[in-house]
Order: C-alpha cells, then structure tokens, then sequence
C-alpha cells in the first residue's frame, strides 16, 4: 500500500492519492496556517476507523441478507492534553435502518469493529479506548 502527498499552497495545505488515484485534501489548524481547505490529520484517523468499521458491518449484513435502506456512524474522539495530542477514548455511533434483525446486526457489528477492522486494531494497541453503540430505527 501506498499513497502520494504533495503540497498545494504556501502553507499546510496538501493533497494525498491512493493506488485509486482518488484525491482527499488535508489542512492543518488555523494555529500552524491551515486554512480549512481539507480535513485535518486526526480527522482522517476517526474517518479511517468509521469507514473501515462501516465497510465491514456492511458487507457483513450483505451476507446476513439483512435489507439496510439508510446507514451513517459519528465518530468522537478525546484527545490527550500533552504533545502529541493522541486520542485517549474514541466513540461510535452506528445507526441503521431497514428491514433488520436486531441481534444479526447486533453480532455483525462486534464482528465488524472488534475482529475485522484493522484500523481498531492498531488503535487499540496504541491504548485507546474504542467504545461503540449501534441504534437501529
């Protein structure tokens, strides 16, 4: 795996390539010259371990034969007060709706975030504290 960054501007602003070529813009803080043209660092950390999470409990489902219509997950992250300003606790919130068995995605979803993700994985071997709630209407 591999991916490519290249500086846009005078100041923190970059723009990272995947093997897909996709491009994903990333800024730093106001403090250090950012200027709010792409999402910051950490940010990309909670959306790695939502996506990759999401990835996983979708296709778990898929299998399940479990109809999901609607799907979204929020990820919060606490971070430390010392430099660097890693993450303490992260939380998810998984909400679904669709014709769904409750305890197939309860299951799924333990799958998903506890066994399949690799990014859980590397987080949780870094210490932090990774909790998920999952809510199907």
């Amino acid at each position: 795996m591999k991916i490519g960054l290249n500086r846009i501007n005078d100041a923190v602003h970059f723009e990272a390539t995947g093997s897909s070529h996709v491009k994903v813009h990333i800024d730093g803080s106001p403090e250090i010259g950012g200027q709010g043209l792409g999402v910051r660092p950490m940010e990309l950390v909670l959306m790695a371990l939502g996506s990759c999470s999401s990835l996983d409990l979708l296709s778990i489902l898929k299998k399940q034969r479990q109809e999901v219509l609607d799907f979204s997950v929020g990820v919060d992250g606490e971070r430390t007060d010392q430099v660097p300003a890693v993450f303490s606790k992260i939380h998810m919130t998984i909400k679904l709706s669709g014709d769904l068995d409750e305890l197939k995605v309860t299951k799924a979803a333990e799958l998903a975030v506890k066994k399949y993700c690799s990014v859980y994985d590397m987080l949780v071997a870094a210490g932090v504290e990774i909790t998920y709630e999952v809510k199907i209407n």
